[in-house]
């Protein structure tokens, strides 16, 4: 008589990792589904695919070297060869734009890592403590929000100096303030809750309450503001390379293709048609994703 083992790492490991992922993927899904089914959402999820796509295969996708000048061929109108025509010194507008996509995604991406991880912290923190730290922490983002975001970033610019870096750096520092206000008044409806007070009976110190407990609940409202403002980080982006203190030539920003393009914009109106409506078309994309969002993720809209 033989007998089986009881043990077999392999059945018990599988459960839990399938339980584990089984419930994120899950409400990504219903949130993908939701965001799919309305047609403005769609639009704007399909362009900002576009936009990584993009991004990432750039090089196969352009049809010219970005910065390769052909005099001869300056001011070309579109073509079958040139399919967005050529600037003043003959580079290829269409390649230029492709390419400048990975610079409107490094934007939206470093700043979206910084800002959300401090203006959350920010919020949560002065919303649970309250009291002088709320005080001191929420009259710092008062200042900050009290300057239009494009005149803030122009002057940290001005201060840090012109170029790409810097104005990440000028752009991730004003665009936090709204992130932390919101998270702060999701907090103020948290920290009364009865699971919060329990945690806090058991002996949870303030800082678990706060990371484990509270950030989770702020997260979907904090994710769809991030989603709005990008619209905003990209159009300060786009003047401060417009105004010469953000990407620096050759680089392919959209912004100083609008600026070096509107000196022959009367006769050549490709030269800023085509980076104004590609500006136009990801702003657009983002708010329209950060609405299907807003209704995805907030039951209250639903």
């Amino acid at each position: 008589m033989t007998t089986k083992s009881l043990y077999n790492p392999k059945a018990m490991s599988t459960p839990g990792i399938s339980a584990r992922f089984s419930g994120p993927l899950k409400a990504l899904g219903a949130v993908f589904k939701r965001l799919s089914s309305d047609v403005s959402s769609c639009f704007g999820l399909v362009v900002i695919a576009i936009l990584v796509l993009s991004a990432i295969f750039s090089p196969w996708i352009a049809t010219h070297d970005p910065n390769l000048v052909n005099l001869p061929n300056a001011l070309r109108a579109p073509d079958a060869v040139n399919w967005f025509g050529t600037d003043e010194l003959g580079r290829d507008i269409f390649s230029r734009i492709v390419h400048g996509t990975r610079i409107t995604l490094s934007i939206i991406t470093i700043v979206s890592i910084v800002v959300g991880p401090v203006g959350l912290l920010v919020g949560t923190t002065a919303g649970y403590f309250g009291g002088w730290c709320d005080t001191v922490m929420m009259r710092i983002t008062d200042i900050f929000l009290s300057f239009p975001g494009l005149i803030l970033s122009l002057a940290f610019v001005a201060a840090l100096g012109a170029g790409l870096e810097n104005a990440i750096i000028a752009i991730a520092l004003t665009s936090w303030p709204p992130i932390a206000r919101l998270a702060r008044a999701e907090t103020l409806t948290f920290r009364s809750a009865d699971y919060i007070s329990a945690a806090r009976m058991q002996g949870a110190s303030s800082i678990r309450i706060i990371v484990k407990s509270i950030m989770p609940m702020c997260l979907p409202s904090v994710l769809v503001r991030i989603t709005l403002s990008m619209a905003t980080v990209i159009l300060t982006a786009a003047g401060l390379g417009f105004l010469g203190l953000g990407a620096q030539p050759p680089l392919p920003e959209w912004g100083a293709m609008i600026a070096t393009g509107r000196r022959y914009m009367l006769d050549s109106w490709w030269l800023v048609a085509f980076p104004g409506m590609a500006i136009l078309l990801v702003s657009l994309a983002f708010n329209l994703l950060g609405d299907g969002l807003r209704d995805a993720l907030d039951p209250k809209q639903r």
